[in-house]
């Protein structure tokens, strides 16, 4: 074989990196990058024998493998129908036993493709990998011309899965041209246990009968296996076992790969392929006297902390950009503690999948789903792609599930409408004989995949057919109705139950499991943006509570189009959850931590000064890193008075860590502060070395008797309510959170009319502090223009405008962009302070302004809140209002707005305080 037929060209090549990195080759030629392009609306260009006739002019120029909807083709136009593609290769010398593949990654929908006028082959399917042999075409020594035709209707039976972020039509993964002998190997698939015990099922295409050798060698020639083969001309399989010493396990913590290469050698030369595998098992399995079973890893249980992720990126849409693009996406899971992804509706590109079992993350790989009736045409061509999907991913070690389904989309037949969301109503839409059909498929999976999980749709709809695993989905918003719902869920789940189940199929054993969960979409109104952290930590505490459920996945891993609900803005920034200022140290990481202390009591609890509290706690392990250790469980009871953190209690106590799953540890009792205060219990678990193996925390709004002081301190306070001002001159002005928080946008001013106490009350006022909680204030369209609310309905999937800005529950969470402020304070006219106000945020810090919600899903600027500013009165000023005991205070606002938060609003559980002694 002659390695210049494949020479690299010098141009800057988009995506050049091989697409393939589980079954490469090295005789390859990267064909990303600059092809001629032409849209063919009237479908001329067969008749027209576009081709073959190179006098036919294609009037753009396109960049592959980007979608030509896509912004990074050079094209960005959704523009369904016909796209033509010519691309121009130096053709070199071939030796009579090489042959030559024309390799693409992914072609939406079905492509036709031609050689210097010949056809070489078709292929229908959006999400599969596909070749054509097309050695009997090529010209050594001159030019080939290479001409695809792609058509893309968005077919009701064809399989598009969730693509309307960003479409992809046309070719939207890499082409390459490979070189091979002409006895080569198709593809191999790789089965391992955990005692080392690795079966390789390798298929060859044979020129002719004859001899050969079969060799295969990983880990630095540490494990060698080498077999003589006698093949006949044609497909041929050949089966083998090898165990491997001491083998190294991969798992998330520690994703070993076996890389190495497989050799195919013989009279017709040596067919050498570069690939990998993975050591793993993947199971359910019953523990101790359970009835029912979680899934585990290796043997032992593992608690699947997963994200949903749409795999979508802003200028390439389904395409990353470059490969450090999606390496990057496994390091930002991995990052935020988890340890599992669900790819949405859609198998991954798989580079991406490459870098998944690289990094280390457990992978849940959707089929792509059609959205039309379940009729022959649509069942034929799910099964044709389904098929294409599970044989090109079958080694990846990431993968522990295949999901069939998605929420019985493309199942329902003549459905009224097809929903985004819960709709119990159309299960009769949903026909006994496509239930018989999904199950067929999930059999099928199973038949041809037995070592991992498969299942049959993953619902929201209460809809299994028969599955490995028991999952639903949810969006609800609120402690009391979150806790309900999962408590009715956990309870409903035991063998023999028809919940969650249609046509009277019942519930197995299986491991119970969320396939989907978050808060966003659940907030009536639609597509909101508005802080995740309050909920989401309530939410994983309440998961954990549950020793039957064994994993989640939060919808979502990133914003997307219509969608705010991310872990990270689309650009990949960060948003703030704000854990740390509770716990010293926390991060949205603890949450996911394989052990874990439930704290079983709501996210805030209004309790009275002084009060006594019992708090229940839990242990829940997933892991048996510490099991026979003994651990401390620290805690401490804080508060803060006035910009100073008080320990109002802490203690530890001994932790025996033996078992897995929940077991009730001792509860704490505590004494609330006996003043006002956000208080926060804050729990973590510590390892023998010192170290936080986790953390977490509740609140409590401490309400001050009459007998209790209002803050600890030297002095005397006057509250006065925010929205008592006497004058505003804001442009735009509106109250909040139940009149407890006022909002002024741009410059402006509230005005505030202040008596101190008289002199027969007082007889000598010194000292006069101003202290007030505020932020910046960031207008929204619906501030000025009023609110409008979006459908729930497939236009927003499809990329419709969210008009974010006009939903009553959007508050952007706190994130990387600022929007900053200042302001003024004003006595009797002269400037005694100035503040800077970094932002108008909203996070987990906001406890108040979440804790006085009256409605869980009808958010008013949820979990906002504050900087505390303090402003003293200087000496001369002080003496005036002393004789005067009446002044004007103004807080007056630059540019940037303002937000003052009350009693009930924020941060900081107090009014505009005037502090005088």
């Amino acid at each position: 074989m002659t390695t210049s037929i494949l020479a690299s060209e010098t141009l800057a090549i988009p995506r050049s990196e091989h697409p393939h990195p589980h079954w490469q080759r090295h005789e390859w030629m990267n064909l990303n990058g600059q092809w001629s392009f032409k849209f063919d609306p009237n479908n001329e260009g067969m008749k027209a024998l576009w081709y073959s006739n190179p006098e036919i002019a294609y009037d753009s120029m396109i960049t592959v493998p980007f979608s030509w909807v896509s912004p990074l083709s050079g094209i960005g136009c959704d523009q369904q129908g016909i796209g033509w593609y010519r691309r121009t290769v130096n053709g070199q010398a071939v030796d009579q036993q090489t042959r030559l593949f024309l390799r693409f990654g992914a072609v939406d929908y079905s492509c036709d493709v031609w050689i210097n006028g010949e056809h070489v082959g078709s292929h229908q399917g959006g999400y599969g990998s596909f070749e054509f042999d097309i050695t009997p075409y090529w010209a050594a020594n001159c030019e080939n011309n290479i001409v695809v035709r792609a058509e893309d209707f968005d077919h009701a039976y064809q399989a598009r899965g969730k693509q309307g972020y960003g479409e992809i039509r046309g070719i939207w993964q890499p082409v390459w041209l490979e070189a091979r002998p002409e006895t080569y190997m198709k593809d191999a698939k790789f089965v391992t246990r955990i005692d080392g015990q690795v079966k390789v099922t390798t298929r060859i295409i044979a020129h002719e009968t004859g001899s050969a050798e079969f060799t295969l060698q990983f880990a630095d020639h540490s494990v060698v296996h080498t077999e003589k083969l006698q093949l006949i001309a044609g497909v041929n399989e050949c089966k083998l076992s090898i165990d491997v010493p001491n083998p190294h396990l991969w798992s998330p913590e520690n994703p070993y790969l076996y890389e190495g290469e497989l050799q195919l050698s013989g009279s017709f030369g040596t067919d050498t392929v570069s690939t990998y595998f993975g050591i793993r098992e993947i199971q359910t399995a019953r523990f101790e006297d359970r009835d029912y079973r979680w899934i585990t890893l290796n043997g032992k249980p593992i608690y699947l902390n997963g994200t949903l992720d749409q795999s979508y990126h802003k200028t390439g849409f389904f395409t990353y950009p470059t490969d450090e693009d999606m390496r990057d996406e496994i390091y930002l899971m991995k990052r935020l503690g988890l340890n599992m992804v669900r790819i949405h509706i859609k198998p991954e590109e798989p580079r991406k999948l490459y870098w998944a079992d690289k990094l280390g993350i457990l992978v849940m790989e959707d089929m792509p789903c059609f959205w039309g009736n379940p009729d022959d045409k649509a069942r034929a061509s799910y099964e044709r792609e389904a098929l294409e999907v599970i044989e090109r991913d079958y080694n990846h070690p990431s993968i522990f599930s295949w999901v069939m389904f998605n929420e019985t989309w493309g199942l329902k037949t003549d459905a009224q409408e097809a929903s985004l969301t819960s709709d119990v109503q159309q299960q009769s839409s949903y026909l006994k004989e496509t239930q018989e059909w999904v199950r067929e498929k999930y059999r099928w999976a199973k038949q041809l995949d037995p070592t991992r999980i498969v299942e049959d749709n993953s619902p929201c709809n209460y809809d299994h057919v028969e599955s490995d695993i028991n999952t639903w989905h949810f969006y609800i918003n609120g402690y009391e109705q979150l806790q309900a719902h999962l408590n009715e869920v956990v309870d409903k789940t035991f063998p023999g139950s028809e919940f969650n189940c249609i046509g009277g199929n019942v519930q197995s054993d299986a491991p119970l499991m969320n396939s989907e969960c978050g808060n966003v979409w659940g907030i009536e109104g639609g597509a909101g943006d508005s802080d995740l952290a309050w909920h989401y930590r309530y939410m994983m505490n309440e998961f954990r509570r549950h020793d039957k459920l064994c994993g989640f996945v939060f919808t979502e891993f990133r914003d997307v189009t219509n969608e705010f609900n991310g872990y990270y803005r689309l650009d990949g920034s960060d948003k703030d959850f704000g854990y740390g200022d509770f716990v010293p140290g926390m991060t949205i990481a603890d949450l996911h931590s394989p052990d874990f202390i439930v704290i079983d009591a709501p996210p805030c609890q209004t309790v009275e000064a002084g009060q006594s509290v019992k708090v229940p706690l839990l242990g829940s392990s997933f892991a048996d890193s510490y099991h026979g250790h003994n651990l401390k469980l620290k805690w401490e009871l804080w508060y803060d008075n006035l910009g100073t953190r008080v320990t109002a209690q802490s203690g530890h106590m001994s932790v025996k860590w033996d078992n897995f799953g929940n077991t009730i540890l001792p509860s704490l009792n505590i004494t609330m502060p006996g003043q006002e205060a956000a208080a926060i219990l804050a729990v973590s678990l510590i390892n023998e070395k010192g170290e936080a193996i986790t953390r977490n925390f509740i609140t409590f709004d401490v309400r001050g008797g009459n007998n209790t002081v209002l803050f600890k301190g030297e002095g005397e306070f006057i509250q006065i309510p925010v929205g008592a001002y006497t004058d505003h001159n804001f442009k735009h002005q509106w109250d909040a959170i139940q009149g407890s928080k006022i909002n002024g946008a741009g410059q402006g001013q509230y005005v505030y009319e202040v008596t101190l106490p008289d002199a027969a009350d007082k007889s000598m006022i010194g000292e006069i502090e101003i202290i007030f909680e505020a932020s910046a204030k960031r207008l929204l369209a619906r501030h000025v223009e009023g609110t409008k609310l979006n459908d729930m309905g497939l236009d927003l999937m499809h990329g419709a405008d969210a008009r974010v800005e006009y939903n009553p529950n959007t508050y952007y969470m706190t994130d990387e962009e600022r929007h900053p402020s200042r302001v003024n304070v004003l006595v009797d006219g002269q400037r005694i302070g100035s503040f800077y106000l970094p932002d108008d945020p909203a996070d987990s810090r906001g406890i108040l302004s979440w804790h006085y919600q009256p409605i869980a899903n009808k958010l008013d600027e949820a979990g906002s809140y504050g900087y505390l500013c303090k402003a003293s009165v200087p000496g001369q000023l002080a003496a005036k209002l002393d004789r005067n005991r009446v002044f004007r205070l103004e807080l007056q606002a630059e540019d940037g707005g303002l937000a003052l938060y009350g009693r009930n609003a924020g941060r900081y559980p107090l009014d505009l305080l005037i502090r005088y002694g």
